[in-house]
C-alpha cells in the first residue's frame, strides 16, 4: 500500500542501546497493530450493578471491579511490551507469550538478568515511544516535509539558463555584454 507515493511498509520501530562493557545490548521496540491476541484471552471486566427503574446502573467504585480493571490494565500493559519486544529476540526463561499467567514476570526477568531499574524504564520508554505519536516527532515529520517541498520547489521554478532565443524568433540579449539587460 502507499501513501501519497510513498510505501507503508509495517508499524513504527525504536532502538534502544543499553551500554555493555564486553558488547551492548539492543532493543528493538516495534509497534503492536494488532491486539487480538490479548483480546482472545482477556475480556474488560464489567462492573456490577443494580436494575434500577432508569435501567441498569453499575457501581463503578466496586473494590473488586477496580481490582479486576488494574489486573486487566496490567496484563494488556505486559502484553504490549512483550509483543513489541519480540524484534529484539529475547530468549525468556519464565514468560511463555503462550501462557497470560506468565506475562506479568518481564519486569522481574529483566532485573533478574542483572538490568537496573533504569535500564528497565528505558525499555518501557522505547516500547511506549514505539506504539505512540507524540508531538515532537509530528513535527519532526513535518519539517522534513517541507524542506523536501523547498528543496523540490527550487529545482523546478524556471528557467536556469537563458533561452537562446524568444517567442519571437529574435535572440535573447546576453545578460553580460547587454548593460540594459
Amino acid at each position: 500500500m502507499k501513501i501519497g507515493g510513498v510505501e507503508v511498509n509495517g508499524p513504527n520501530e525504536e532502538i534502544l542501546v543499553l551500554p555493555r562493557l564486553d558488547q551492548d545490548i539492543v532493543i528493538r521496540a516495534r509497534a503492536v497493530s494488532d491486539m487480538t491476541g490479548f483480546e482472545a484471552v482477556a475480556k474488560v471486566p464489567k462492573a456490577p450493578g443494580k436494575y434500577t427503574k432508569n435501567g441498569f446502573e453499575p457501581t463503578l467504585d466496586d473494590v473488586t471491579y477496580l481490582q479486576k480493571v488494574e489486573q486487566f490494565n496490567s496484563l494488556r500493559m505486559a502484553y504490549m511490551i512483550l509483543r513489541s519486544l519480540e524484534p529484539s529476540e529475547i530468549e525468556w526463561e519464565n514468560v511463555d507469550m503462550e501462557n497470560p499467567k506468565t506475562w506479568l514476570k518481564w519486569d522481574e526477568e529483566l532485573r533478574a538478568s542483572g538490568l537496573s531499574d533504569i535500564e528497565i524504564n528505558r525499555i518501557v520508554m522505547c516500547v511506549m515511544q514505539a506504539n505512540s505519536l507524540d508531538e515532537s516527532k509530528l513535527q519532526q515529520a513535518r519539517e522534513v516535509f517541507l524542506l523536501g517541498l523547498e528543496v523540490e520547489g527550487k529545482s523546478i521554478s524556471g528557467h536556469q539558463i537563458a533561452p537562446e532565443s524568444t517567442p519571437s524568433g529574435e535572440p535573447a540579449p546576453d545578460s553580460e555584454s547587454d548593460p540594459q539587460a
